[in-house]
């Protein structure tokens, strides 16, 4: 199965965002110090966060790496089919990006970065390119990049529980 877009890496690059596709840019204070980014990394390389925010989620691999395929199922009906296009795994950063591929109700990718600043703050950052694929998202239009905004602040709540040690609730 293809990618859905040309771009496909372009959340890599910071601030790129194709021409014809809407950015998002959302990035959350975890906490702070070495222990709050490893336990942060390693639920976001597991897909621990996003499990815990509560969506379906059917992973080629227990660790995210290029190549492996995804897929999200959101309110138990809609499949979001994805491929995980890139990864990072450095002593201050860790994350990776995913892209569309068909049967997904957009088109584009995102990305999930946690990095701990020279401050020891540490931040996961949402970054994502995308335009509706399926009618109903484009029906949905302005609500639908609302619930895209929506979920990418759920998931910054979620990892900071996670990173803190706390169970989800």
């Amino acid at each position: 199965m293809s990618f859905t877009y040309d771009a496909v890496g372009a959340t890599r690059g910071q601030g790129h965002c194709p021409p014809g596709f809407h950015s998002l840019h959302v990035r959350t204070r975890l906490g702070e110090g070495e222990p709050v980014f490893r336990r942060a990394a390693e639920a976001l390389l597991t897909w621990e966060m996003h499990r815990a925010v509560g969506v379906g989620l059917d992973a080629g691999a227990e660790r995210a790496a290029p190549g492996v395929d995804v897929t999200v199922t959101l309110a138990g009906m809609i499949k979001a089919p994805c491929r995980v296009v890139w990864t990072v795994e450095e002593s201050r950063r860790a994350g990776w990006a995913y892209g569309t591929l068909a049967g997904h109700p957009e088109c584009g990718e995102e990305a999930f970065v946690v990095d701990r600043t020279g401050d020891g703050t540490v931040w996961l950052t949402v970054t994502a390119f995308s335009r509706p694929a399926k009618w109903y998202a484009r029906a949905g239009g302005a609500a639908t990049r609302g619930l895209q905004h929506a979920y990418a602040r759920r998931c910054g709540t979620v990892l900071r529980r996670l990173a803190a040690g706390e169970a989800e609730g």
